[in-house]
């Protein structure tokens, strides 16, 4: 059995092709999001999967990701800004409803929990999808997070499909036993505080779970840590190392 597995198919949900990738054998199952114009080979491409081999060939994650379909039409532009905010939400459900059956299936596991990571907007899908999903995802690793993308487009009004994929937004009004689920799950902000960080990002999400009462922690790597690759190549392995140490 080769360690990288690569399919495609097309998704109704977000009217396009999309393609799905898995690197290792056996372990944890970590999806990782691909940054703004990524597709599911970015993180081969950028030396991640490498920089996470370690971890891979020990049997100790198994690694997915997909292409960066709402983060890539959002930056295009791709339509009107009120198609980008259907794409997200889209984006976020297709996630659910298509790659999580792959997932389970390739696992050969139905229920196993997953754990979600990435970075800039990659982290943006990580914490929401937990924070939608809590029944299926068990924790996320966010690195360098912008979780309020309507400053790009310039405005600040929003639709109902913004409001449910975005953290920022609609954690403000959940509660009952979706929120005393998330409460058992754990959110790990991780920010350099160099080139184009904006670790207040971090913060500013964290008041909010906590206000909350969900387990987060924000990790500033410094003024040292530039926003990128090189960052996230060193992030990456330390976090999942020490989630899946013993």
């Amino acid at each position: 059995m080769s360690t990288f597995l690569k399919t495609s198919w097309y998704s109704h949900r977000v009217e396009r092709n999309v393609t799905f990738v898995r690197w290792g054998y056996f372990g944890q199952p970590v999806f990782i999001f691909p940054t703004a114009g990524g597709d599911a080979e970015e993180i081969e491409r950028f030396l991640l999967i490498r920089a996470l081999g370690p971890l891979i060939g020990a049997g100790r994650i198994k690694v997915y990701s997909c292409d960066s379909v709402a983060g890539a039409a959002w930056f295009a532009p791709e339509g009107s800004i009120e198609h980008r905010m259907w794409l997200m939400n889209a984006f976020q459900r297709y996630v659910r409803h298509e790659v999580v059956p792959a997932i389970y299936a390739d696992c050969r596991t139905d229920g196993i929990p997953i754990w979600t990571a990435g970075a800039s907007i990659g982290a943006l899908h990580a914490v929401a999808m937990l924070c939608r999903y809590p029944h299926i995802f068990g924790r996320a690793l966010a690195m360098s997070g912008t979780y309020d993308i309507l400053r790009f487009a310039g405005i600040d009004r929003y639709t109902e499909d913004y409001y449910k994929a975005t953290p920022m937004r609609f954690l403000r009004n959940l509660d009952g036993d979706h929120l005393a689920l998330l409460q058992q799950r754990f959110i790990l902000l991780a920010s350099g505080e160099g080139h184009a960080e904006n670790i207040g990002e971090s913060w500013a999400l964290a008041r909010l779970l906590g206000e909350k009462s969900v387990p987060n922690w924000v990790d500033s790597w410094g003024p040292g840590w530039a926003h990128d690759w090189p960052t996230w190549r060193a992030m990456m392995p330390k976090y999942l190392g020490e989630w899946t140490h013993g």
